[in-house]
């Protein structure tokens, strides 16, 4: 049902866009000044984005039963929601023509850009850990990475967030509407491969445990010793 919820979710998220486009008159938002000034709209949206977290958020809560599923579902609604937005936005607008399109992604806290395989591969990452964390984390028996594997994973999407505001970073002192204006021309791919490797860190960690767990091997805690063998305690 969190995977019905999201692709429902992604096609009311691809028919506003639609919508958007159509009062703005371009399907493509690469183009030149791609942030209109519409009397009110640029606020609506910004708040619009953040309810989709809100609601995103709000569908995992109620999925989960621990806060680690329940971080889990939200994963898993967060990555199908992106990948179905950009097929539905296929559908209705014919766009994306390619991966490699570059779109505004998001616009809090400044506007996010990317080539559309940037944020759809991310959302494959989140959906794999999410699928664990949701399906194989319970009370008894806690699924978490490592914390090693959650520093690396963290410092990852730092760097991806970087690497998707760093146009506007560097232009944000100029003011809004310079950020309005704005159309980056280079996508720092090997950053980006880089945060994505590192984020990739927490689902391999997490693909690890349930292995062995599945196996009936013996699994440390995240962040604890294992005990000593029952021999050596006689």
């Amino acid at each position: 049902m969190v995977a019905v919820y999201a692709v429902a979710m992604a096609w009311v998220e691809s028919a506003v866009v639609l919508y958007l486009r159509t009062i703005t008159g371009r399907m493509d938002p690469y183009s030149p000044e791609p942030l209109k000034p519409l009397d009110g709209i640029g606020l609506a949206e910004v708040v619009r984005e953040a309810a989709t977290l809100i609601m995103l958020s709000s569908v995992g809560w109620l999925a989960g039963r621990t806060w680690r599923s329940r971080l889990g579902y939200l994963l898993v609604a967060f990555g199908i929601w992106d990948i179905f937005y950009y097929l539905f936005l296929i559908l209705l607008t014919a766009w994306p023509r390619s991966l490699l399109d570059w779109d505004i992604l998001f616009l809090i806290p400044l506007p996010w850009w990317g080539p559309v395989l940037a944020p759809v591969s991310i959302a494959a990452l989140m959906i794999a850990g999410g699928t664990l964390l949701g399906q194989y984390d319970s009370a008894a028996q806690p699924l978490w990475p490592h914390r090693w594997a959650v520093g690396l994973s963290a410092l990852g999407a730092v760097l991806a967030l970087y690497v998707f505001m760093a146009d506007a970073l560097r232009i944000a002192e100029q003011g809004i509407e310079a950020l309005r204006k704005m159309l980056p021309v280079r996508f720092d791919w090997p950053l980006f491969i880089l945060a994505w490797l590192l984020m990739a860190t927490a689902l391999v960690d997490l693909g690890l445990q349930v292995w062995r767990r599945r196996r009936g091997g013996p699994e440390k805690k995240p962040g604890t010793l294992a005990p000593p063998p029952a021999e050596a305690c006689r």
